[in-house]
């Protein structure tokens, strides 16, 4: 039997567990439960739903420390993010309990003496959820969770980087009475991804590369099945010259460096007003500078290890790019001297220009290329001269200027200031090449079903 192996990124890829991969059998065998498993779940009224996936939620809550040692283990993150992350996504599971029933519920949308007529929302039947490594448990969460509410059945493919744990969530299913077949994982590699995708599901959950999307969104089209695709981002934050200049920067360094760098929606390019450039820039080095790269399970760190080698060298590349065109490193630019494997140093760029590859690809890693603008008029040319569109963010002390700047920002998102709009009550989803679909508030449940419509006579 062929092994999928769980290592340790930072210590050489030193083994930590293995998996067996799951066969073509596998999968058929697989796609044929969750369709004998589908209308007993349909029939499974929303408040047993809930009762079922709640149990699920309350052991999650008994082994948020477990949780987060296995992210520590195989995603190599600094022990309290890692614990953040498994606290921060229980009680998102939790939001998606409390919401379910109000958000699909049937709605009337018109009544009168002789008739009416009813919106009911339905469910797609088998979702095909495929989710990253960044944050392994939740996008568990985020994945998997909605859909299961939303009457779908679920097969999940999880990332090859950190198969334990979901091998941890699906022991915690099994010791639920969730019936069978309602959820299902396979262990593949993610070549053979399109094997199930060709097979017969009737929906497609997808986070990650652009390249990917474009092939699974082909397949989409010819079985006409829907799909919900997060991909590359570039996020833009613009600062203007009226900052606190300080508490502005430490702002970017937490909207750029958090988790390792290893965030869709972190800021990817940072543009500042051309009268603060050099004092901003210096401001944000010195915290750079100050950051201890070392063993996240060291209390002292605050930079850890990039999931894997392979990163590290397409790094180096869109960086020795950016300098073959003039492009200055103020700090970093090369892998950490320190350590081997998968250490990269965070780097900040300045002389930037848009023919480089630090602009006009995601820098999903360490890097923050940095660009001056005059006014607010080429501050905004500039934020949208990108395809990858998730979020942005404005830095700004006049309240009706950031907002007019937030106006003419192609993005879904767009934050102001010191206030993340990274909270489940508000809809998330993007512009351009980086989203179909939306997650997040009511959205999340209702782009998981069928819209049905039902007129009634009196």
């Amino acid at each position: 039997m062929i092994k999928l192996i769980s290592t340790n990124p930072a210590k050489n890829y030193e083994y930590i567990w293995e998996v067996d991969i799951s066969t073509k059998q596998d999968v058929d065998n697989v796609i044929d439960t969750a369709h004998w498993a589908k209308k007993v779940w349909k029939n499974t009224h929303v408040a047993k739903r809930v009762k079922l996936l709640q149990s699920i939620c309350n052991e999650l809550w008994q082994r948020e420390t477990e949780i987060a040692n296995l992210i520590c283990a195989e995603n190599w993150k600094v022990y309290s993010e890692a614990l953040y992350e498994a606290q921060w996504w229980v009680e998102e599971f939790q939001w998606f309990l409390d919401n379910v029933e109000k958000s699909l519920s049937d709605e009337i949308t018109q009544e009168d003496e002789t008739s009416l007529h009813r919106v009911r929302y339905e469910p797609f039947w088998v979702a095909w959820v495929i989710v990253p490594w960044n944050f392994p448990f939740a996008n568990i969460i985020r994945g998997i969770i909605p859909n299961l509410l939303a009457w779908n059945c679920v097969i999940l493919k999880v990332s090859e980087e950190t198969p334990l744990m979901w091998k941890l969530l699906e022991e915690v299913i099994s010791n639920s009475e969730l019936p069978d077949g309602v959820f299902n994982e396979v262990y593949w590699d993610g070549a053979v991804w399109s094997y199930i995708s060709h097979g017969n599901i009737n929906y497609i959950w997808f986070t990650w590369s652009t390249a990917v999307w474009q092939e699974l969104y082909k397949i989409a089209a010819e079985k006409m099945i829907p799909v919900t695709l997060e991909l590359w981002w570039s996020n833009p934050c613009i600062v203007c010259q009226d900052v606190d200049i300080k508490k502005a920067a430490k702002q970017v360094y937490g909207g750029r460096f958090f988790n390792a760098w290893e965030v869709c929606d972190s800021i990817k390019r940072l543009l500042i007003h051309e009268s603060i450039i050099e004092e901003f820039t210096f401001e944000l080095q010195k915290i750079v500078e100050s950051k201890k790269i070392w063993d996240p399970l060291n209390d002292n760190t605050d930079i850890w290890s990039l999931i894997a080698e392979r990163q590290c060298t397409l790094l180096q590349e869109q960086i020795n790019d950016a300098v073959s065109k003039w492009a200055k490193i103020l700090c970093g630019g090369t892998k950490s001297q320190d350590f081997k494997w998968a250490f990269f140093e965070p780097t900040l760029l300045t002389n930037i220009t848009t023919d480089m590859r630090v602009w006009n690809e995601e820098v999903f890693w360490p890097v923050l290329p940095i660009i001056s603008f005059w006014n607010d008029e080429e501050a905004i040319r500039l934020a949208n001269d990108t395809i990858y569109w998730l979020g942005s963010r404005v830095i700004c002390n006049n309240s009706e200027r950031a907002n007019i700047i937030a106006s003419q920002i192609d993005a879904g998102t767009v934050e102001i200031n010191y206030w993340s709009r990274w909270l489940t009550c508000n809809p998330f989803g993007w512009y351009k090449m980086s989203w179909i679909g939306r997650e997040h508030w009511i959205m999340w449940f209702r782009e998981l079903c069928q819209v049905k419509c039902i007129s009634e006579s009196k």
